[in-house]
């Protein structure tokens, strides 16, 4: 049974895994975000009872 024979399948597994760890890792970390988070206020705010008509 050929499939069962880990030569020719381990070296191609252990090349992707190094492209992976190699190549993605620095395309994901210079990856930015187009909106940049602000900081939101700390004050508290103003809260309006909402009135509901009730039949």
């Amino acid at each position: 049974m050929p499939q069962l024979n880990p030569a020719p399948w381990f070296l191609i597994m252990l090349f992707s895994w190094c492209m992976f760890l190699i190549f993605l890792p620095p395309k994901i970390m210079a990856h930015t975000f187009p909106n940049e988070p602000s900081s939101q206020s700390t004050s508290p705010k103003e809260i309006k009872p909402w009135t509901w008509t009730w039949h």
